[in-house]
């Protein structure tokens, strides 16, 4: 009879001699990858040095991909911060994760820092001329969501070296460029450089309420108390003009052909456009125009013809062509001597 316990002994002693099999074997498959290896001097590389150091690269890019995943999912259920905060406290922690995998992998792969002085110096070096762009637009982007003078979801207008103004909402700030969409849905890509060196219009800074100008020109003849009720009513008949503050209507100055006004109104999103507004305003004016027959004028030009001898001629052999005949098409050669004359 075996004694207690005697079945519990046997399995862990056959445990332990497969446990001992497969590290012999795990033993062998590396003592035979170590074998295979290159030597150049005093220097030596293995297939499996090789391995290990692909296994530790791949960890650690995994661990700075998911540690900034997480960081991130982290801070947009954050409710403490807004937008532009969330997005410079993604950045920090996703910079800090990704510093912390490399320096990781440095330690893990057994790297002398000491040694990579000189490749460090010439780094920065490369750093100071090759890449400054690079790092001035992090630096760049980093100030602006730290000053909050530019943020996503604000509407801005900037101009490039041509003098070409760009309008549009913006959609992210980047690493290198902020994302600017325009109302076409054309996504532009400025350096964040740009933002901090040329002059931006941003109409979300302070307040999103904007003023929009619309200009009309009403006749001479026109009830002028009459059309600047009109334009007021059109003006407060869009949907997207604010009551407070009131749409107003300013006189401009008297034109050639017209009295030129423009009708002054607010809105407060200007990311929808403000084209729309102006086209919505001008179209409710012309058909309330259209009812109360104000008229709107077109340019007209009158022309003076200065008298001359040679003018009064002409005139006289027209009248005496016409008083010897309509039908007469072709003068007879005195009649051209006398009009030459």
């Amino acid at each position: 009879m075996a004694p207690p316990g005697g079945k519990e002994v046997a399995a862990a002693d056959e445990l332990r001699s497969a446990v001992s099999r497969k590290s012999g074997i795990i033993a062998e498959v590396v003592n035979t990858l170590d074998g295979w290896a290159i030597s150049v001097g005093s220097f030596r590389v293995s297939v499996w040095d090789l391995l290990v150091i692909a296994a530790i690269l791949v960890f650690c890019f995994l661990l700075g991909k998911f540690g900034s995943r997480l960081a991130r999912r982290g801070v947009r259920r954050t409710r403490a911060l807004d937008s532009t905060q969330g997005v410079l406290a993604e950045k920090i922690l996703t910079i800090a994760i990704w510093a912390v995998a490399v320096f990781l992998a440095i330690d893990l792969l057994g790297i002398d820092l000491t040694a990579l002085t000189v490749f460090s110096g010439a780094f920065g070096l490369a750093i100071g001329f090759g890449l400054q762009k690079t790092f001035g637009n992090l630096i760049a982007g980093i100030i602006l969501l730290m000053d909050r003078s530019i943020k996503p979801g604000d509407v801005i207008v900037i101009a490039d070296q041509a003098g070409q103004s760009t309008f549009g909402q913006i959609r992210k700030i980047g690493v290198r460029a902020v994302s600017l969409v325009t109302r076409d849905q054309k996504e532009y890509l400025i350096p964040n450089e740009n933002l901090m060196i040329n002059q931006v219009e941003n109409w979300s800074y302070s307040s999103r309420n904007v003023r929009i100008q619309v200009p009309v020109g009403v006749s001479y003849e026109a009830d002028m108390q009459q059309a600047e009720q009109l334009m007021l009513e059109a003006a407060k008949s869009c949907d997207r003009v604010l009551k407070s503050p009131p749409p107003v209507v300013w006189m401009k100055g008297y034109g050639d052909s017209s009295v030129n006004f423009v009708i002054q109104c607010w809105i407060k999103d200007p990311e929808e456009g403000v084209g729309n507004v102006q086209s919505a305003v001008l179209k409710k004016l012309w058909w309330l125009f259209k009812e109360h027959g104000v008229e709107i004028p077109f340019p007209q030009r009158d022309l003076h013809i200065r008298s001359s001898d040679q003018l009064d001629r002409l005139l006289a052999y027209m009248e005496a062509r016409d008083a010897r005949g309509v039908g007469k098409s072709n003068p007879t050669t005195a009649e051209s001597a006398d009009f030459k004359t």
